[in-house]
């Protein structure tokens, strides 16, 4: 058998071959993996400096009320603010609540006279007694500023209502943004205002969530009786008269008008009534308006809802009050009102501005006793009419009477409320914010609670007329067509 010879060259060039491809090999692997390496350190490093950037830049709030956003009168506050203030978060640890976390961090971020600060109370079980002697529940925060200090406790930031078809609580609300702001409001000014009311003559009486609203704008609410006091206290920041049932005498209406007539400030609500109430009256017309007789209703479907031409959807005029309102769809609700008209030659001193308006097809019905159709009759009152107005007043030297005036009080019932998602609500604290804010190191600022329900949809009534039609009517009927059409072409072939 013959022996194959062995050829070394070739078995060297194959060697060597294999060398350089292992080597070609090795080469390209370690670049791989340094390249690797320098991309996660790329990554890691990345994540590291994006930690650091405040979250307004790192994270978007893409929730449909922005619960994890804070709103611009936050936003002012916090830039203005030139006083130190401590926020301390009271939580065990572990059982954090994401939501005041994320809030928390947007006051931190907004402010450097902002410090937030966690205190476990299984850690620091006495801390909370140097500022309250209540309990302090999990997840509530104190606000602290010198010698002040403000308790918002967890359950006052979470509203909730009752659902009558499981009969058990939800949270429908949060409100964290709205406490929080009116606690650092609280303790860092130096004086809270006090609203007035006036009482002796059958006055609506407030719910607890209108006195909520009030009280969370920082404005302390005490009772006046002027049949037994001289005359409207001089630390009165404003007066409300809501809605009295039975005039006033002669005498308190005189105090009222030289109240306002040195610079005073009232929000005043009044309702339809059979009853004269000429020294009532008499207050309205000394700044230049007047009630017109009757109640109004609404001609145009865009202006009510629910087939009722008195639930009346006015018009929100653009002013200083209504400048977050009067833009987008947001509605105001009011029912049973009566219109307002300025008198004839008020003196020119006066300004008198519309907040809530009627269309121009609106009318008031006078003989309501005989009234037999809410549709327009002969005699009824032609309108448009003003709902709410504005009424100031240039006094010099500083000085300036402000009024604000609505023509029903059902503006600030709780139902009406609810059903345009807080918005009468908004405008009571935005007319307050205008009536008593003095100057502008003392705004009052008042923040609505963000829903965590489904918002409720207010539908006008032509609204509501038209997808009906569109509904029964248009919609089978452009079947039918469709259907027809596709019939005849088949039937022709």
């Amino acid at each position: 058998m013959k022996k194959e010879k062995i050829n070394m060259k070739e078995i060297i060039s194959n060697y060597k071959e294999r060398r350089a491809r292992n080597k070609k090999v090795l080469k390209h692997g370690s670049y791989s993996i340094g390249l690797t390496a320098v991309i996660i350190a790329i990554v890691v490093v990345f994540n590291l400096v994006i930690q650091e950037l405040p979250s307004k830049y790192r994270e978007i709030d893409l929730s449909t009320q922005k619960l994890y956003s804070i709103g611009d009168q936050t936003e002012k506050m916090l830039e203005d603010l030139d006083k130190d203030v401590e926020i301390y978060y009271i939580v065990q640890e572990g059982s954090e609540s994401s939501d005041i976390e994320k809030l928390l961090e947007k006051y931190e971020e907004g402010s450097d006279h902002v410090k937030v600060e966690k205190r476990d109370p299984a850690v620091y079980p006495t801390f909370t007694s140097q500022y309250t002697s209540d309990n302090v529940t999990n997840n509530s925060i104190i606000v602290v500023c010198g010698d002040k200090n403000k308790v918002v406790d967890y359950y006052s930031m979470y509203e909730t209502s009752i659902n009558y078809q499981t009969y058990s609580q939800e949270v429908t609300g949060f409100d964290g943004e709205g406490q929080i702001t009116s606690a650092i409001n609280y303790v860092t000014s130096e004086d809270m205002p006090v609203l007035y009311t006036l009482e002796g003559h059958d006055e609506s009486s407030m719910s607890e969530t209108m006195k909520d609203t009030i009280q969370k704008a920082n404005i302390d609410i005490q009772s006046l009786n002027l049949l037994s006091t001289e005359s409207v206290p001089e630390d009165a920041a404003c007066l409300f008269i809501f809605s009295p049932a039975t005039d006033l005498t002669e005498d308190e209406a005189g105090k009222v008008i030289d109240y306002l007539e040195n610079g005073g400030k009232a929000l005043i609500v009044s309702d339809y009534s059979e009853e004269d109430m000429p020294n009532f009256d008499s207050v309205l017309e000394s700044y230049g308006v007047k009630r017109c007789d009757g109640i109004v209703l609404e001609g145009n479907t865009d202006n009510y809802i629910s087939q009722n031409p008195y639930y009346l959807l006015p018009n929100i005029e653009s002013n200083d009050i209504t400048s977050e309102l009067s833009s987008g769809s947001r509605y105001i609700l009011m029912a049973l009102a009566q219109g307002i008209q300025e008198i004839d030659n008020p003196r020119d001193t006066l300004d008198i501005q519309s907040i809530l308006t009627t269309s121009d097809s609106a009318y008031a019905k006078t003989d309501l006793e005989n009234m037999q159709t809410m549709e327009k009759e002969d005699g009824d009152i032609d309108g448009p009419f003003n709902l709410g107005v504005t009424i100031s007043e240039d006094l010099g030297d500083e000085k300036e009477t402000q009024i604000v005036y609505y023509s029903s009080s059902t503006l600030f019932d709780d139902t009406m409320n609810t059903t345009v998602s807080g918005t009468n609500y908004e405008l009571l604290s935005a007319s307050l914010s205008w009536l008593c804010q003095s100057d502008e190191e003392a705004d009052v600022i008042s923040i609505a609670s963000k829903s965590l329900d489904t918002t409720t949809l207010t539908i006008p009534a032509a609204d509501v007329n038209f997808w009906s039609i569109f509904v029964t009517a248009v919609i089978p009927v452009c079947v039918l067509l469709i259907g027809f059409m596709i019939w005849l072409k088949r039937r022709k072939q």
